[in-house]
């Protein structure tokens, strides 16, 4: 599936596909930057061949709008209930606030960049971002 989706995430809008290039070019972001995947469940983490250390596993699974980087790779657990059929059926996408870099949620910039529209009875709104939380074997320092 390489469609841009648009919606109302768990922190914020965003735009989610599994094309990485896809969200490069809307979102007019270096390439050196990398997106945050956001898996189905702690279980599609895992089976995606990521490593976490066990020390903070429990952490990880409990988790609530926080992001977490081990090894330079940025994840996320997304809460199941939040999502529409279109997003459970994926084990992970690719995710980022629903923007052009460095600029606020524009409603028609977001429309005209985005192949489907999920959208609740309460619309799309900004929220703020997820707790940013970095993890190595033996520490884990909170960034945001």
């Amino acid at each position: 599936m390489s469609e841009v989706i648009l919606t109302q995430t768990d922190t914020t809008v965003g735009f989610l596909s599994q094309d990485e290039k896809k969200l490069y070019e809307i979102k007019s972001r270096k390439n050196s930057k990398p997106f945050l995947k956001v898996y189905a469940s702690f279980y599609d983490l895992l089976n995606a061949n990521n490593r976490v250390p066990n020390k903070f596993k429990n952490i990880i699974r409990r988790s609530k709008k926080t992001t977490f980087i081990v090894k330079n790779r940025a994840f996320r657990i997304a809460k199941p209930q939040l999502h529409s059929q279109i997003l459970r059926d994926l084990k992970w996408h690719y995710s980022t606030s629903a923007n052009e870099s460095g600029k606020n949620f524009e409603r028609d910039f977001c429309e005209k960049k985005a192949d489907i529209i999920i959208e609740n009875k309460y619309g799309l709104h900004e929220h703020s971002s997820s707790s940013l939380v970095k993890l190595t074997q033996t520490k884990r320092r909170k960034l945001r």
